[in-house]
């Protein structure tokens, strides 16, 4: 499926990561897609494959993990076919439960003084759930996996909105697109767009 079809219908889906500690379990409320060889915003722009974007050719359901910086990792979802390289960047989750919270602040380290200072933002996410590039390339469908995709909220009742992408001005004209979709008010979201539009189903949109 394609990244902007994909985006908005991971949004209150289920994240589940096996610690050492247990099970955390969060909700999926901000992704943002990546469109495939056409889109300059993305690494497999123009149909580039090297070492580090291989994973993006894999079929969907693949966890693809990188490294940016040089200190945040940053965890996407493959969405379509094999050797059609989308995929959606998880920005931000919200904890299921008061444990899974807590388990999520031991893990990032730091003072959290709203809910976005957990988990809103790709690096803030993957320090709370332990997400490091030893999971690139794992399927996410496996029952019991250390990380992996459950169903939860249906997406058609949440209320999402879409905006530009963060951060990604070298996409030229992509850089502007409203490929960026996230539950409206929810204060785990990374960036609150002012110019959000609701997004709208239709029957040719997921």
């Amino acid at each position: 499926m394609p990244a902007i079809k994909a985006a908005p219908l991971l949004l209150g889906q289920h994240l589940v990561r096996l610690t050492e500690d247990g099970e955390i379990r969060c909700r999926i409320v901000e992704a943002e897609s990546y469109g495939g060889a056409e889109d300059k915003g993305s690494h497999a722009y123009g149909g580039r494959r090297t070492n580090r974007t291989d994973v993006m050719f894999h079929t969907g359901g693949t966890a693809y993990v990188y490294l940016i910086y040089g200190m945040h990792h940053c965890f996407n979802i493959v969405t379509a076919e094999k050797n059609d390289p989308h995929a959606v960047l998880i920005r931000a989750v919200e904890p299921l439960t008061p444990r899974d919270a807590q388990l999520m602040a031991a893990y990032r380290g730091t003072a959290i003084r709203k809910p976005s200072d957990l988990s809103g933002g790709p690096g803030k996410l993957c320090r709370a759930l332990r997400i490091d590039r030893s999971l690139n390339g794992l399927r996410l469908d496996q029952p019991g996996g250390p990380l992996r995709l459950e169903s939860g909220d249906d997406p058609r009742s949440l209320p999402i909105v879409q905006a530009a992408r963060i951060n990604i001005p070298y996409a030229e004209e992509y850089a502007g697109l409203p490929w960026r979709f996230y539950i409206r008010d929810n204060p785990y979201v990374s960036a609150h767009d002012s110019k959000a539009e609701p997004f709208i189903w239709t029957e040719n949109r997921p």
